[in-house]
């Protein structure tokens, strides 16, 4: 496939974060050229776009879209315990499928390029994630009660059945996601960690995102969670770590010290009233790498990572009392460059040589009027819904707002009734 995106104002993220004018050509799946001005033919032309790089997305779980709306206004225990996992033991293959594929259809029409996953049924995300064209890190979920998929002590092989059969893929990349320190024993973190070290995997968990979180691990086993995370192997240069909104100025420097990466999530954070807030500017100082996820869209309720970079600066902005302390840019940068850093992609800035994972977003949009400053324009005005066209690993998935490869209101019909057949079994299981 060919895309040729011309007279367009193209935000590169480049080292140098340069935004200019040009061009820009795809070729297959990289980018082949960025200048003032391309004269060459190609399959598909577009004009007079804003352009950037495709946002990473670097904590969520897709099927939970059929959860959106279900379990609001409650914290995290109490959403968790009384309506989250009631409800997920009901889930099966076919009802995954369907919340996935919503998933990815918000997510293409939203901007994201590259998901971070876990969940469980994560073979099936996977398929569905490769079918739909979606970058997707499938985080197998390990923990130690039995999942809706299979019963807890086959996981961990099956686990090690999955990354054999999705390492090397080019779109899906396997990731060993043990859940989080009060779901698994040291002895689940273990086997996990030496998981992934055996295959060169990234793991994924999650981590200090309340305080009664951190107090019920230190109650349970003497630690907190990022020491009893470290403790077993579970803390390397290939972590993500998700939330942190109660970690210590020591657990920043721990972080930093070990090459682990946070996932921010500051809007699932504060739908769930966790209190607790990432501590980017410490992160920053410390030189850890930081990025930005939606969480599910149980706890969100959206996945439009436009929202969460718009959140991500303003809340710390407003808890600090600081309107500088963290910039547009600095945001722009851990939904793009961070992001694609930690996860070794060749993603995240529009440069030639790059793998073609962009988005063009519509500038003749009354809340991108008029231009000063297409940063932050990007961060603190646009929308998801001001994307017109997403190009992931050189195909345009959507193109002005049309889906070429697949059904939009048939996704949307089938989890409309995967999600009626989800609500109906809840509604048995709870009169019986």
């Amino acid at each position: 496939m060919s895309i040729l995106i011309k007279d367009s104002l193209i935000i590169s993220q480049d080292k140098g974060r340069k935004v200019k004018k040009g061009d820009i050509y795809i070729e297959d799946d990289v980018i082949a050229e960025v200048s003032g001005r391309i004269s060459t033919e190609a399959e598909y032309v577009l004009t007079g776009k804003m352009v950037m790089p495709g946002l990473i997305n670097t904590h969520t779980h897709l099927p939970m879209t059929l959860m959106r709306g279900y379990g609001d206004d409650l914290t995290l225990e109490e959403w968790l315990t009384t309506r989250i996992w009631p409800i997920e033991k009901k889930l099966n293959e076919d009802m995954i499928e369907a919340g996935t594929r919503l998933a990815l259809l918000e997510m293409i029409a939203t901007g994201t390029t590259t998901c971070n996953d876990m969940y469980f049924f994560e073979d099936t995300i996977a398929r569905t994630c490769k079918k739909m064209g979606m970058r997707c890190f499938a985080g197998f979920s390990i923990i130690d009660f039995d999942t809706p998929e299979m019963k807890k002590e086959m996981l961990l092989p099956e686990c090690e059945k999955f990354i054999r059969k999705w390492r090397g893929d080019e779109l899906i990349k396997p990731v060993v996601a043990p859940h989080s320190t009060y779901s698994c024993s040291p002895e689940t973190l273990q086997k996990a960690s030496e998981l992934a070290e055996k295959y060169g995997t990234m793991l994924h968990t999650h981590c200090s995102e309340t305080r009664k979180e951190v107090y019920d691990v230190v109650e349970r086993y003497g630690a907190r969670p990022l020491e009893q995370l470290e403790r077993n192997g579970m803390l390397t240069e290939k972590t993500m770590l998700a939330h942190c909104g109660w970690i210590t100025k020591e657990e920043v420097r721990q972080i930093a010290r070990a090459g682990a990466c946070v996932s921010h999530n500051p809007v699932s954070n504060m739908k769930l009233a966790t209190g607790g807030f990432t501590p980017l500017p410490e992160l920053f100082d410390a030189g850890a790498c930081v990025t930005l996820g939606t969480d599910g869209a149980a706890s969100n309720n959206k996945l439009d990572m436009f929202e969460t970079m718009k959140f991500a600066a303003l809340i710390h902005k407003h808890h600090r009392w600081d309107a500088q302390i963290v910039t547009a840019q600095q945001t722009l940068d851990m939904a793009t460059v961070n992001a694609a850093s930690f996860l070794d992609i060749n993603a995240g800035s529009i440069e030639e040589g790059k793998k073609a994972d962009l988005i063009c977003l519509d500038m003749d949009m009354p809340n991108l009027a008029p231009m000063h400053n297409p940063i932050s324009h990007a961060v603190y005005a646009a929308s998801g819904f001001n994307v017109s066209s997403t190009i992931i690993d050189g195909r345009a998935v959507m193109l002005e707002r049309e889906f070429p490869y697949f059904d939009k209101q048939k996704i949307i019909e089938e989890a409309e009734k995967a999600k009626e057949k989800l609500v109906s079994n809840d509604a048995k299981q709870s009169t019986n």
